[in-house]
C-alpha cells in the first residue's frame, strides 16, 4: 500500500533531519579547534565563561547606573527577557533532549563542563542574541563591542564541542525573536 501524503512528508523531513546531523557531525570535528590551537582556545573559553552571565549582568547593571530612567527600563526589560528565556529555553532542552556532541563524541576536547546534559537550543547564544540586541537598542555604540563578543560566544559553543551548529542557530533565532518582542512592547 503507497504511503500517505503525511507520511511521505515525515520520511522526506527525517531524512534531511539525518543529513543535517551527519554534516553538523563531521562539521563539529573540524570546528574543535582546542587540542591544536591554545592561544585561541583560550579566547573560546574566556567568551564563554563571560557568556555566562558574567558580562550581561554588567551590561544591565552599566546600562541601568548610567542612563537614567530610560536605563532603568532598559534594565528591566533585560532582566525581564532574560528570565523568560531561561524559563523557555530549558523546558525546550528537556523537552527535545539533544545530546551535546561532547556527550556523544568522546573524542572532541571541551575544555570547559557543559552547564547541562542537553544541547538544544544554545542557551549561551540566545541570551547574546537578544541582551545585544536590546543594549544596542539603547545605546548603540554599545555594538561596537557587544555585536563582535556575541558571534564569539556563538563559535565558541561550537569550537569547545558544547553544541551543534543547529543548537547556536536556534539560540540566534530565538534570541532574536524574544528580544523583537521585547522591543516591540515597549
Amino acid at each position: 500500500m503507497p504511503a500517505t501524503p503525511l507520511e511521505t512528508a515525515a520520511m522526506s523531513t527525517l531524512g534531511i533531519l539525518q543529513r543535517i546531523r551527519a554534516r553538523e557531525s563531521a562539521g563539529g570535528f573540524r570546528w574543535n579547534i582546542c587540542r591544536s590551537r591554545p592561544v585561541a582556545a583560550r579566547w573560546f573559553v574566556a567568551a564563554s565563561r563571560l557568556g555566562d552571565g558574567w558580562l550581561w549582568g554588567a551590561v544591565i547593571a552599566a546600562v541601568a547606573l548610567a542612563g537614567g530612567t530610560a536605563g532603568t527600563s532598559a534594565a528591566i526589560r533585560m532582566l525581564a527577557t532574560g528570565f523568560a528565556t531561561t524559563l523557555i529555553y530549558k523546558a525546550v532542552k528537556h523537552l527535545v533532549g539533544r545530546p551535546r556532541p561532547c556527550h556523544t563524541h568522546s573524542e572532541l576536547d571541551t575544555l570547559l563542563s557543559p552547564l547541562d546534559h542537553w544541547s538544544f537550543p544554545s542557551g549561551h547564544t540566545l541570551h547574546a542574541v537578544c541582551f545585544t540586541l536590546l543594549a544596542v537598542d539603547f545605546e548603540p555604540l554599545l555594538g561596537l563591542v557587544l555585536i563582535p563578543f556575541t558571534l564569539l560566544v556563538m563559535a565558541s559553543r561550537v569550537v569547545l564541542g558544547l553544541h551543534w551548529p543547529t543548537d547556536v542557530l536556534a539560540g540566534a533565532l530565538g534570541g532574536a525573536a524574544t528580544a523583537t518582542t521585547a522591543l516591540a512592547r515597549s
